[in-house]
């Protein structure tokens, strides 16, 4: 029987946010945490956050801008383990919930914050987005093809691998670090510097001949036929090729039709002036074939060539097309909570799983949830040490015994 999830105990408040400080509360709830959000009460003018990212989370809907609100959340946060903070720089401070004013009541607390650009740098007080934030990193200038303009890759590389994911590598090493202090801290993350770490081996191999030329000219970023998307023959499906060894590549050619022959396997595809001639036979040869066809081709061997599968068809044929969603990692003592329900074994998690399977969000109502976890985390309940104000968020009682 596996031992618990290993953040199992750990409370941990969220205030609600978009994108990168939800997912730091879902890694952090994947990984056993018990994860309230503090949302704003729902009204016609604020309607319920649409973040999807919810799973095993609980929220609290709390006016913060009313003193006995903000008095609740300071209540909290003085028992609880970690606080995520998704906003601005100054915005918890102006409401008396800064890292000064909480760490007082709570040393042990480790307090979150997430921010796009640096705090201290020449951007700090300006909006933006995840495309901002790569722009300035200098990671989105490494994406794109030659002789296109940088392409954004959705918001993955910065809101949730430079933020979030970042974030809670942070909270996990402030929590270690706890064990041997007694001490919280403050962690601060930033998507600029969260992507550029992300991008240390493209930034140290630019003085290579790894990465030395312009955008999409390299080894790596499509510059490289060899490492690359070729469409098949039934339209809008491709395969991927990643055959950069010697011996990957001779197992491409030997299974791709009027590759054989031609001086390939023999040193001529080391000569980059030959690489457009290569990408012209490779891509006439996959159109010979469907995905289906080439996926046969393949099957078991060292060519590194596979399909480009699309979430719906993993959706609709997980068990062949390895689309059950797991656990980030698996820890074979103490494993995540399980996203699949009908998890067999370990690696996929541990516990009862999901509506959704991780494939279907849901939105979180305010208040939903937020008492049943009051009740657990502390015995707190209704008319003693909170109560519910005309609007629905919850207050502090006067004279409450906490």
């Amino acid at each position: 029987m596996p031992g618990e999830p290993p953040l199992k105990g750990i409370k941990v408040l969220e205030f609600a946010g978009l994108a990168p400080g939800p997912f730091a509360g879902l890694m952090l709830a994947d990984a056993g945490a018990s994860v309230l959000r503090i949302d704003r009460p729902s009204s016609p003018t604020a309607p319920p956050a649409s973040d999807l990212l919810t799973r095993h989370k609980a929220s609290l809907a709390v006016d913060l801008k009313n003193p006995r609100g903000a008095a609740l959340v300071r209540a909290l946060a003085a028992r609880a383990d970690v606080l995520i903070d998704p906003y601005r720089p100054g915005v918890l401070e102006a409401l008396s919930l800064g890292p000064a004013e909480l760490h007082a009541l709570n040393p042990r607390l480790v307090y979150a914050r997430l921010t796009g650009f640096r705090r201290d740098g020449r951007f700090a007080t300006m909006a933006g987005h995840d495309i901002n934030y790569l722009a300035v990193s200098g990671s989105l200038a490494l994406l794109g093809r030659a002789g296109a303009p940088p392409t954004p890759p959705a918001n993955l590389l910065g809101d949730f691998a430079g933020g979030g994911a970042m974030l809670v590598q942070g909270v996990v090493m402030a929590l270690l670090a706890r064990e041997r202090t007694g001490r919280g801290q403050v962690v601060e993350a930033n998507m600029v510097d969260g992507a550029s770490y992300l991008a240390s081996f493209a930034r140290l191999a630019r003085r290579t001949p790894t990465w030395d030329r312009p955008r999409g000219e390299n080894l790596l970023d499509s510059g490289c036929p060899f490492y690359d998307c070729y469409e098949t023959a039934d339209d809008g499906r491709w395969v991927a090729v990643g055959a950069l060894e010697e011996r990957f590549f001779f197992e491409l050619v030997k299974r791709v039709e009027g590759l054989q022959g031609q001086g390939w396997e023999k040193g001529r595809r080391h000569d980059r002036a030959e690489w457009p001639e290569l990408r012209r036979q490779m891509a006439a040869a996959f159109r010979a074939k469907t995905r289906a066809e080439w996926e046969r081709v393949f099957e078991g061997t060292d060519a590194c060539c596979t399909p480009v599968y699309d979430y719906g068809e993993l959706e609709q044929d997980r068990a062949r097309k390895e689309g059950d969603q797991r656990p980030a990692v698996t820890l074979r003592e103490t494993p995540w909570l399980a996203v699949r329900k009908d998890a067999k074994n370990i690696s996929h998690g541990q516990g009862p799983g999901v509506e959704g399977e991780g494939y279907i969000g849901r939105r979180l109502q305010p208040g939903s949830g937020g008492e049943e976890t009051l009740k657990e985390w502390f015995g707190w309940s209704r008319g003693d040490q909170f109560e519910v104000e005309a609007g629905g968020g919850l207050v502090l009682k006067d004279k409450a015994k906490l």
